[in-house]
């Protein structure tokens, strides 16, 4: 089969992972409309702070469900963005590209193309003193995360 078919692009929804995350919504959307109702039933027998609940869960029940579909819809997306990349540039000159300016398209949309990077680039104190910094944070952040494990 071929997998630029129409129906080949949604196969990944049989995987594992896809049934499970279906299962998962399935069951939180039974979940919280039952709790609407549940509160519905609570807000009728004299329970007035329940009616705000009886219309919150069902809206948070649609928001689930609509999370799901876009989610499903952006990843058939990116893969059909994916086989229909211009097969013009090689992949050895799209990753040249990337090397020399972090852009793999050479410029982004609406702005110049950024200048090559030269090998020898001028010493910048200020961002030397900003990467130091940025680092001894990001080792605090990790020696605190490495006591509350062991705790």
């Amino acid at each position: 089969m071929s997998s630029d078919r129409p129906s080949a692009r949604w196969r990944f929804l049989l995987t594992p992972r896809w049934l499970a995350w279906l299962g998962f919504v399935i069951a939180a959307t039974a979940g919280m409309l039952w709790l609407g109702l549940w509160q519905f039933r609570r807000a009728e027998s004299g329970n007035a702070l329940s009616w705000g609940y009886t219309f919150e869960w069902p809206l948070f029940a649609a928001f689930g469900v609509v999370f799901y579909v876009r989610t499903v819809l952006d990843e058939v997306r990116g893969r059909r963005g994916a086989k229909a990349a211009p097969a013009e540039a090689s992949t050895e000159q799209a990753s040249t590209e990337q090397a020399s300016t972090g852009d793999p398209a050479g410029s982004l949309p609406g702005r110049p193309p950024a200048a090559p990077a030269t090998a020898e680039e001028a010493p910048d104190p200020e961002l030397d003193e900003y990467n130091a910094y940025l680092a001894r944070l990001g080792q605090q952040a990790a020696s605190r995360a490495l006591r509350g494990w062991r705790r």
